[in-house]
């Protein structure tokens, strides 16, 4: 009898610990300082959510909502794979756009999980723009305030052209979203190209894909990440590449493997600054 009540009491603690580690979301606040900033910009908040995959945040993602509401956004940046191809629910993932642009401009660019759904141009896209998202595909828009502006752009992913090698599609990609010479902000889902945003010159970019590595081992890091493989180097935070940062989200959701492990999901508030 106590075996059983101990392997009982196990089996409910590691339950609790998965639950935990897959559906209680943190808020993690970075900080981007750059002299290039318009003044104007200097101290608004650009909330970050990537890869929700479909995963579900309360009655209607109303604990995501409560998250991102919290942060008070003057900016709602979606940077892919929002839904996911292997268990595709559009509807599920709705809910949450219905919530977030009653907050604040949202701006979205998509993953490969909506490429490959091949349903993209049928489906995913002509529902986020009748509830007034703004889907950059290769394209960029003007974010202005107090008499200045910055642009916003946004490029698709790589896996819509598989016969071209990555770098090329992003450069491709940015060369057509027709950038000019104001401070930008790039949503981009695949965080490997940060060389090649450098070299085009982006200020700041956002992307996520990488899942924090999905299973983080403490004190090492993630295991694995598309796009980097086992113990990938970049999973989460703000690096750099000459005068470029990028944001990099673990996102929300899970794909192929089901369960996040030391890896909660997170949302990510930037704060702009300028030095």
């Amino acid at each position: 009898m106590k075996k059983l009540i101990a392997l009982i009491l196990v089996a409910l603690l590691l339950l609790g610990f998965a639950w935990v580690n897959n559906n209680w979301i943190v808020t993690t606040e970075y900080s981007v300082q750059t002299e290039k900033l318009p003044d104007a910009f200097a101290g608004k908040r650009i909330v970050q959510v990537s890869d929700l995959h479909n995963a579900e945040f309360g009655n209607r993602q109303q604990s995501l909502l409560d998250k991102v509401a919290a942060a008070n956004p003057d900016a709602i940046f979606i940077t892919g794979d929002l839904i996911d191809s292997d268990r595709y629910d559009l509807e599920r993932s709705l809910a949450a756009i219905d919530g977030l642009v009653k907050m604040s401009e949202v701006y979205y660019v998509i993953g490969n999980h909506e490429v490959s759904s091949n349903r993209l141009d049928d489906e995913i896209v002509p529902a986020l723009e009748e509830r007034g998202v703004q889907v950059l595909r290769n394209r960029s828009l003007m974010w202005e305030q107090g008499g200045e502006a910055i642009q916003i752009a946004g490029i698709d992913d790589p896996l819509m052209d598989i016969y071209l090698h990555e770098e090329e599609f992003t450069r491709n990609s940015i060369a057509e979203a027709g950038l000019n010479d104001a401070f930008t902000l790039l949503l981009a889902h695949r965080p490997e190209q940060l060389e090649t945003y450098a070299s085009e010159g982006i200020d700041v970019v956002f992307s996520g894909h990488a899942h924090g590595g999905q299973i983080r081992i403490p004190g090492l890091g993630g295991l694995i990440a598309p796009g980097q493989g086992w113990f990938p180097s970049m999973t989460e935070g703000v690096f750099e590449s000459g005068d470029t940062q990028l944001v990099l989200s673990r996102g929300l959701g899970n794909s192929g493997f089901p369960l996040r492990v030391f890896n909660l999901p997170e949302v990510v508030v930037v704060t702009l600054e300028n030095e």
